[in-house]
Order: C-alpha cells, then sequence, then structure tokens
C-alpha cells in the first residue's frame, strides 16, 4: 500500500466525517449551511430541504466507499 492511498484515503475519511456531521446536525436543528448561508426547512420546504440533505448523505457514502477502497487495499477502481 502505497502512500499516497493512505493519505487520501485518511482525508477521504476526514471529509465523510465532517459531511456526517453536517447530515445529523442539519435533522436535528432543521437548518443545513449552504456556502455562507443557511437554508431553513421552514423557508426552503420540507422536499427541497430534505432533498439537499439526501444529496449530503450521498456524498457522505461515496467518500465513505472511496476511503475503504484506498485504506483497506479493495482494488474496486482497478
Amino acid at each position: 500500500m502505497s502512500g499516497e492511498n493512505i493519505f487520501v484515503g485518511i482525508v477521504a475519511l476526514l471529509g465523510a466525517a465532517a459531511l456526517g456531521w453536517r447530515v445529523f446536525g442539519a435533522l436535528r436543528t432543521g437548518e443545513v449551511p449552504v456556502y455562507r448561508s443557511r437554508l431553513n426547512r421552514k423557508e426552503a420546504g420540507s422536499a427541497k430541504f430534505y432533498a439537499l440533505v439526501a444529496l449530503n448523505g450521498l456524498a457522505t457514502v461515496a467518500l465513505l466507499v472511496i476511503a475503504a477502497d484506498l485504506l483497506l487495499g479493495l482494488a474496486w477502481r482497478a
């Protein structure tokens, strides 16, 4: 396993943790940060709010898959 794979895997894992924190925070408080502002569930509507939370959740899963591939040497990208 090369050093680059370990470094990028750790960075992907940290990014997934940050996005996961954002998803759980959005579900708990009812507002999700978007760039420099915050999108409130009441102002945006439930559909738009949950769509944005779902996109963040999908990005979290994608980063977890990338981190697992790089750190565990699963060779899914080969």
